[in-house]
């Protein structure tokens, strides 16, 4: 268990704490590229580590990321005029470039020099991989931009999505790094073994700590002769990478891929969930037809999302939770594997007591991400640079999944399966 003051030094992400420090020196994302479809359109609001932004794509296509608060009197700049390579406030008309440059001040005389002696608070932006990334952290420190190896794969053959978690990031973040849980919770058809995590819930976990993170394991007993072994990357501070090249969740095996998670923090105490999918090679193209059926299963489909990204499912309705299908065919009685994470870790309020905890030896993978956190936080506050900010240390890390005879060596036996193929 943690002690409350590390609890609150990891969960809380304000400029300057401790924890927002530490995010504010990574990319992360800001958005989706599809929520800025077109030049000169409407702006988006934007809540980020708790500051309120305004997001843009300007006449050259390019994305700006501001203050949503003019620093003329402070008005909200979501209601502005989108034009020619600015934002403009409607309040007085002053404009801003995404760099946060003033270029216009109408309501001021035309041999003024005002513009020139203010900004608006911009940061910088990078769009990769259907997402929108931004830097808050101090420019000089500014790292290169994330070059994951899904961020490389073609259009055809990635995938990315977002839902809205009401609790904190690290809470949810713990359920996607807790591979335990999903021998229960997300066990589909109670009382059978098809489904190969159901055969043993109590897997064996093996934690590697690296530059960007840590590589953790999970093995899994099938039978005397077969082991499930699946291998999973942390990358920091909140993404992880998973092997989905078996059949899971007594689904579809037609489409080797790697997803994962980023958790990132909308303010204290909630989160976009940004879901993230990559084929496995060139032979593998994700298909609408593919991304429909696997986000429906997940609870994240067509028809479970709301305004905001918000599941349908929720805690104002119990996530329609159906006891009569939690007694006969499942064992969680919620439908979407997303939303029965989302049952439990938004059930446990806003933001988790940790010192309430009795973890045990199926929590490895969760005690080692939470050690990480606490070293980089102390490691920015000597002046060190983090892990996981060099993209170096990740570019070229997979995540891979598959049976085993009993006893084998996963290292060798998947030696060329965790390098990147994008």
């Amino acid at each position: 268990m943690l002690t409350a003051a590390e609890n609150e030094r990891i969960t809380r992400v304000g400029a300057g704490t401790p924890l927002g420090d530490l995010l504010r020196r990574y990319w992360i994302p800001a958005c989706l590229s599809e929520e800025l479809p077109a030049v000169d359109g409407a702006p988006v609001r934007v809540r980020l580590l708790g500051e309120k932004l305004v997001a843009f794509r300007d006449t050259d296509g390019a994305i700006g990321l501001l203050e949503d608060a003019c620093p003329h009197r402070l008005a909200p700049m979501f209601f502005g005029r989108n034009e020619e390579c600015g934002l403009r406030c409607v309040y007085h008309g002053w404009k801003f470039d995404r760099h946060g440059d003033c270029t216009d001040m109408p309501s001021e005389p035309a041999d003024s020099l005002f513009k020139t002696k203010v900004k608006i608070t911009a940061y910088p932006t990078h769009e990769a991989g259907g997402v929108v990334w931004t830097y808050m952290g101090p420019p000089e420190k500014k790292p290169p931009v994330p070059d994951y190896e899904w961020l490389r794969a073609p259009a055809t053959h990635r995938y990315v999505s977002k839902t809205f978690e009401d609790c904190n990031y690290l809470q949810a973040m713990e359920g996607g790094l807790d591979t335990a849980h999903s021998s229960f919770v997300h066990n589909e058809a109670v009382g059978t073994k098809n489904w190969v995590r159901a055969r043993d819930g109590a897997p064996r976990i093996d934690v590697e700590k690296t530059d960007y993170g840590y590589t953790y394991v999970s093995t899994r007993r099938i039978d005397d002769a077969t082991d499930y072994v699946r291998v999973y990357r942390y990358v920091m501070p909140f993404m992880q990478l998973r092997g989905a090249i078996q059949s899971f969740f007594g689904g579809r095996a037609d489409v080797p891929k790697i997803d994962g998670h980023l958790w990132v923090p909308i303010d204290d105490e909630t989160t976009f969930v940004y879901n993230f999918m990559c084929a496995y090679d060139e032979a593998a193209q994700i298909t609408p037809e593919y991304v429909t059926w696997f986000e429906t299963l997940l609870g994240r489909g067509p028809d479970d999302v709301l305004p905001g990204y918000k599941l349908k499912r929720n805690p104002s309705n119990d996530y329609l939770i159906d006891r009569e299908m939690q007694r006969t065919k499942n064992y969680s009685g919620i439908v979407g594997i997303n939303t029965q994470d989302f049952a439990l870790q938004e059930g446990m309020g806003p933001i988790v007591d940790r010192t309430r905890e009795h973890l045990g030896t199926s929590d490895r993978a969760i005690i080692a991400m939470r050690q990480l956190l606490l070293e980089a936080t102390r490691d920015v506050e000597a002046g060190r640079d983090p892990k996981g900010t060099d993209p170096a240390a990740y570019r070229d890390v997979r995540a891979y999944d598959d049976t085993l005879p009993h006893g084998a060596d996963w290292k060798e036996t998947f030696a060329g399966e965790l390098s990147a193929k994008w």
